[in-house]
């Protein structure tokens, strides 16, 4: 099965990232072309497929995650991996300290089990480019666009499924992992 850790948002800030996307999609309909994402979560760290019994060792390791709950908020729109080359728009997370920290965790955590994160950067993704045709128009568009702060309580984190249909992906949550 096809797994990853993460944050799930509350519907406020979903509701936030969906209007940008509205934004975005009528800002940048001439400048690209995109696929939006449908889903909302900030991913820790993607573990990809694994067997019914290296799911129950993940569980077990994510059981030794200690983290308190912490407020955060979205802010900001980027894109990755440049400017020059557009293949996901972003939206920032902030505090980026608090996620790192948070990120590091799980990768300690299951250090034994699978390779660390390299250059973890805490982002939702908005929407994945497949063309750019204006580079510029697009990033004159993009700067454009107003992402209103929303504040939401990490409270919990999640070692999800991911099942690819012609739909998009579907996710199934396998554990819950509290603050202590």
């Amino acid at each position: 099965m096809r797994t990853f850790i993460a944050v799930d948002l509350p519907q406020e800030v979903k509701d936030e990232l969906a209007n940008v996307q509205r934004q975005l999609s009528s800002a940048v309909a001439a400048a690209a072309k995109m696929s939006l994402a449908h889903d909302f979560h900030l991913t820790l760290k993607f573990l990809g497929e694994i067997t019914p019994a290296k799911m129950e060792v993940v569980k077990g390791c994510l059981s030794n995650v200690k983290f308190k709950s912490f407020s955060a908020a979205v802010s900001g729109i980027g894109v990755f991996p440049s400017e020059s080359y557009i293949r996901v728009v972003w939206i920032g997370i902030e505090p980026e300290d608090g996620f790192i920290r948070l990120q590091k965790q799980v990768d300690d955590a299951l250090e034994k089990e699978f390779p660390k994160e390299k250059n973890f950067k805490p982002h939702l993704t908005l929407a994945r480019v497949k063309f750019v045709s204006d580079k510029e128009q697009f990033k004159q568009q993009l700067q454009q666009i107003k992402v209103k702060r929303t504040t939401f309580a990490v409270k919990e984190l999640k070692l999800k499924k991911s099942t690819l249909s012609s739909k998009g992906a579907v996710y199934e949550d396998l554990a819950v992992y509290r603050p202590t």
